[in-house]
């Protein structure tokens, strides 16, 4: 549990400086590209997030519980049979994007080269992704840390010198805008590269033991297959979602640009001042994994009843004073990067929206660690299914409007929690007060 809780507190840290430099990046995009802008700058992130999760397979979380529950002396074989499974996949990755990328209409609006950024991440995210699933695994929470923030500052910097010493149009500037996401998740690799020839020095001083690459790829596999599937249903729904909100809006009578400014204002102030915060829950959630796993694997019922307890109320502790301060200080914050009040009045409203996911998060993590995705996965079909269908047919009610689209937002970020909730005290066996029954078994 002390490892558990360093690995946690380093990781918050750093992630509380990444996140810092976050709402300052979005800053420097509002008052660059403007509403419009920033609404069509979030309106292409979800595409290029979902190329990033085929590009990763999910081997962060597939690497990291296997070597959390395997010994060491299985690491070096499974590392090997991993690059080379990884070298194939984004060959053949790199080849369908290339064939279907010009096909999605969503990229009319855009500068062309964007597509050939988005292919050129692929290797990026794909070879990244081994190392920081090894990391993960062996519980090596600073790698992780400076890789998260080396991420985001570099970000930051490219930014701030292209579009203070550059003047540019519209759709240049949202083309240096993902180039610089492109950038810096290329830095970030050459430092996975070289954190993981160190690392390989110690790990062909051990013991090995050969196991075949069906074995290595059907212990991954089980766990990459859902977690990738899950993730893509996220990424697609995502990527619908501005769509949806945008015709709903427009049904209940909002022009086409007054639709993608108020979305902008959503996604781009609302959800980055609402989900500050949630640098927390991610930070447990990374080191929760490996944990949970390794607890599961060694029937440790105790430490994963005890785990469960003192994530809910951490997270109580800082998600509750969170809403509270966005509702009481809404208006100066969304100042900072638009004089409307329309921004502040999203935020207000998506409180329940926001402390519901810092509650979700470790509670996914949990649920995959104790091998439940296919649980997770069922779960978030459910409530997305829900989301679009209230966000649309109350969103699009003249009565409603965007206020609509964020009671149905609330409404699913509820239901994700309480199935998370339930599946998580009946397969650990805890009440649903957190209070332990007797005689419980897995």
């Amino acid at each position: 549990m002390t490892s558990f809780f360093k690995g946690a507190f380093l990781l918050v840290a750093v992630a509380f400086m990444g996140e810092c430099i976050e709402f300052f990046i979005n800053m420097v995009l509002a008052n660059q590209l403007g509403e419009s802008g920033l609404g069509l700058y979030m309106s292409i992130l979800p595409v290029i997030f979902l190329v990033v999760v085929l590009a990763s397979m999910e081997l962060p979380i597939s690497i990291s519980k296997f070597v959390a529950e395997k010994d060491e002396k299985y690491h070096r074989s499974m590392l090997k049979h991993v690059i080379r499974f990884t070298v194939y996949f984004t060959l053949s990755l790199i080849g369908l994007s290339v064939i279907i990328l010009p096909l999605i209409p969503v990229f009319r609006n855009y500068n062309p080269y964007i597509r050939g950024l988005i292919v050129m991440l692929i290797p990026i995210i794909s070879f990244s992704s081994i190392a920081r699933g090894y990391f993960m695994g062996i519980q090596h929470m600073g790698k992780i840390a400076a890789a998260n923030f080396l991420r985001k500052s570099i970000q930051l910097i490219l930014l701030i010198a292209v579009y203070h010493y550059f003047h540019f149009n519209l759709e240049v500037s949202i083309f240096i805008a993902i180039c610089t996401i492109v950038g810096s998740d290329f830095i970030v690799l050459l430092y996975w590269i070289h954190t993981f020839i160190l690392q390989s020095r110690d790990i062909r001083k051990r013991d090995s033991v050969f196991l075949s690459g069906k074995t290595v790829r059907k212990s991954l596999m089980s766990v990459s297959l859902t977690t990738t599937g899950m993730r893509m249903f996220n990424a697609f729904s995502e990527a619908f979602q501005p769509f949806l909100i945008k015709a709903a809006l427009v049904k209940a009578g909002f022009t086409a640009d007054l639709a993608n400014e108020h979305f902008g204002m959503l996604a781009g102030v609302a959800f980055t001042i609402g989900f500050f915060p949630a640098f927390i829950a991610h930070s447990l959630s990374t080191v929760l994994i490996p944990t949970v796993s390794e607890a599961y694997s060694q029937r440790e019922l105790p430490k994963l009843q005890k785990l469960l307890q003192q994530v809910m109320l951490i997270t109580i502790g800082y998600g509750v004073p969170a809403v509270i301060i966005f509702n009481v200080f809404s208006e100066p914050l969304t100042r900072l990067f638009f004089h409307t009040t329309s921004a502040a009045q999203y935020l207000e409203l998506l409180w329940p929206f926001f402390l519901f996911h810092f509650f979700i998060s470790p509670m996914q993590a949990i649920l995959i660690g104790i091998g439940m995705v296919k649980d997770v996965f069922l779960h978030f079909v459910w409530a997305t299914i829900v989301t679009f269908l209230m966000s649309y047919l109350l969103g699009s009610s003249p009565f409603f409007q965007m206020s609509g689209i964020i009671i149905g937002m609330n409404t699913g970020a509820l239901l994700i929690l309480l199935l998370h909730y339930l599946t998580i005290c009946k397969k650990i066996g805890i009440s649903l007060g957190l209070r332990k029954p007797a005689n419980h078994t897995f």
